[in-house]
């Protein structure tokens, strides 16, 4: 059963390596685990695969589209594209690598969803790689460090939905354990600022390479930009915005509140839901948290339209700029939600238990930060989704780890479990199936041949690396932050 789920993996990520659709796949692949496991088929894809999936989606979908108009509205605006040329005048042609992937960190730490954030730098980047003669090929590679490692996962704060997820199971905040994100932020931008650096400075003999026919931007096309200052005026909107908001929400009950407003709610619905407040948040929920990033980002896409407002651009075509940004969430959610749908399927066959069990079994020290990392890993390299398998993770054994945790010595609390459990969403979640790196591949152009294993060296084995390096040394000193 375990060799059949594997072989399902396998062609998952080997469909995606050719560039096929993973929203079309993923329930194929799914249901070809099923027949090894004689497991039924139709029940499986409606009732798991597609069931859960929708439930995804009415989770976080609010996420992925003000995350992605925001993206739209940076990138048509200019601010993107100022924020970069900004970056790119200060570090120069010759580091254009590290110019790109300091863009894309900025951007995606700024409330940018890590779907769009490509979509906004790549044709400043490929106008800057062109520029400076650099292959064409570390352009992904680049845009990964910023936008897939430690801006989504590492950094305190970070609005992603990768460090959103945990906040729904261990009823912390965004800025959970700070020492222990900052100190994988270092380790993680450092080494891959050195790799993508190093792979500069090897390849620098290719040339820029095969032209891209979609792209016209130039660095210097006589465009005008909104002030770099300004235009990270929105990005800081959203960090400011989310600080404000969660403590301005933080003695709100969400729970208290729907049933003042009955008459709004469905008695089941009511029913539904804890009775004791923001304490009893369980898998599935969204907590005020998630409400204050919400405000923070509506209150981001205003700011970003106010700032260049004067650019003929996004007067002219606001409507259309709105438009796109909600069409291009929806790539991505389904993207995501497809995967989820495998990954619920694949976790419910019989031959899961025996892996299940495996990853529980996994001891270091007294507490649980091992075993959650690998389970966390596991379950989003098998979705290729961080926020997917990170969620299965921790809705089925969210609680155990919090318990394992409570009884540890010292003892471990939900804000170090909340750090580690996004960090190792960021490790396999970004194989060749992954949706993000799929779209990444189809933005700028490049195949998986061409550019994934600089993606995987920045996005995979580093993440894997460091982490785990991490987890040691915090259970070998005993530290909780």
């Amino acid at each position: 059963m375990v060799i059949g789920i594997l072989a399902s993996l396998l062609l998952l990520t080997l469909i995606a390596y050719r560039g096929l659709s993973v929203i079309l796949f993923a329930p194929v692949c799914a249901l070809l685990a099923c027949i090894t496991a004689g497991w039924p088929l139709l029940p499986s894809y409606t009732e798991i695969f597609m069931t859960r999936g929708v439930i995804y989606v009415k989770n976080f979908f609010p996420i992925f589209l003000l995350g992605a108009v925001f993206g739209k509205v940076m990138e048509e605006s200019g601010c993107a594209r100022s924020i970069a040329k900004l970056f790119a005048e200060k570090l120069g042609s010759k580091h254009a690598c590290i110019a790109v992937a300091t863009t894309t960190a900025v951007l995606t730490y700024g409330g940018i969803s890590m779907f769009v954030a490509p979509f906004a730098v790549y044709p400043f980047a490929y106008a800057l790689f062109k520029d400076a003669g650099i292959p064409r090929r570390l352009i992904p590679g680049s845009i990964c460090i910023g936008t897939f490692t430690f801006a989504m996962t590492c950094m305190p704060g970070s609005p992603q939905i990768q460090n959103m997820i945990p906040a729904n199971y261990f009823g912390t905040t965004l800025y959970a354990a700070p020492v222990f994100g900052i100190c994988g932020t270092i380790l993680l931008a450092g080494m891959s600022m050195i790799w993508i650096g190093w792979r500069q400075r090897k390849l620098m003999h290719e040339g820029f390479g095969e032209l891209d026919t979609r792209s016209t931007t130039n660095l210097d096309d006589g465009v005008e930009l909104p002030n770099p200052v300004l235009a990270l005026i929105p990005c800081a909107v959203v960090l400011v915005g989310n600080v404000v908001f969660t403590t301005i929400l933080a003695g709100q009950d969400p729970f208290y509140i729907m049933g003042k407003f009955t008459p709004l709610f469905d008695k089941s619905v009511l029913d539904f839901v804890p009775k004791k407040g923001l304490e009893t948040l369980v898998a599935g929920r969204i907590p005020v948290a998630n409400w204050a990033l919400l405000i923070s980002l509506i209150l981001s896409i205003i700011a970003a339209i106010a700032v260049s407002f004067k650019q003929f651009s996004i007067r002219k075509n606001l409507g259309a700029t709105l438009n796109a940004g909600a069409l291009g969430s929806l790539l991505a959610i389904m993207n995501t939600a497809s995967e989820v749908g495998y990954g619920n399927v694949v976790s419910s066959l019989p031959g899961f238990n025996s892996v299940k069990e495996f990853l529980m079994s996994v001891r270091f020290g007294d507490g649980p930060l091992m075993s959650e990392f690998l389970t966390v890993n596991v379950l989003a390299g098998v979705t290729g989704s961080a926020s997917g398998g990170m969620s299965i993770a921790l809705e089925a054994m969210g609680k155990t780890f919090l318990d394992w945790g409570a009884s540890a010595n010292p003892v471990i609390g939900p804000e170090l479990l909340h750090r580690v459990a996004a960090m190792a969403s960021g490790g396999l979640d970004s194989l060749p199936h992954n949706g993000a790196i799929i779209t990444l591949m189809a933005i700028t152009g490049m195949t998986h041949r061409q550019s994934y294993p600089d993606c995987g060296m920045v996005s995979v084995v580093m993440p894997i690396v460091i982490t785990f390096v991490l987890v040691v040394i915090w259970t070998i000193f005993g530290f909780t932050s």
